[in-house]
């Protein structure tokens, strides 16, 4: 007779249903290197007027995961809005800053920076230019 109890059943399917739990934890918390945000946009993306994004502003464009904010000049700059950290798409902005909802993380939408970790990378840069008064963002643009 063996001296050690053996599994019940019941522990057995505990322990099977808490494993996918338990992976989507790891991978979450896994190092920002290990995980890749989801593609920008692969082709030029048309964002909409350009009289949008006020000099010292910024504006999201959640449907296309992109923040444009303009500079005090008038010059334009885009940043792909998925999160850096675990790689969450960004969707609330006030000012210039931008919070993820996922773990806290804040960026600044001028120029892309960290403001409060958990991230520690800035947002990926997007080509953008004005044509035509329109906002262009993404390859090409």
């Amino acid at each position: 007779m063996s001296a050690s109890p053996s599994a019940s059943r019941r522990t057995v399917l505990r322990g099977a249903a808490l494993a996918p739990v338990a992976g989507l934890g790891i991978a979450a918390c896994a190092p920002e290197s290990a995980r890749k945000a989801p593609a920008t946009p692969t082709a030029p993306v048309d964002l909409g007027a350009e009289s949008e994004v006020a000099k010292g502003g910024a504006r999201l464009y959640r449907e296309h995961n992109v923040v444009v904010s303009r500079d005090e000049k008038g010059a334009l700059k885009a940043y792909s809005t998925i999160c850096t950290h675990a790689s969450c798409p960004i969707t609330k902005l006030e000012g210039t800053r931008l919070t993820c909802f996922c773990h806290g993380s804040e960026f600044d939408a001028a120029t892309g920076e960290v403001l409060q970790s958990p991230a520690t990378v800035p947002l990926v840069e997007l080509a953008v230019r004005s044509e035509n008064g329109r906002i262009v963002a993404g390859p090409q643009a």
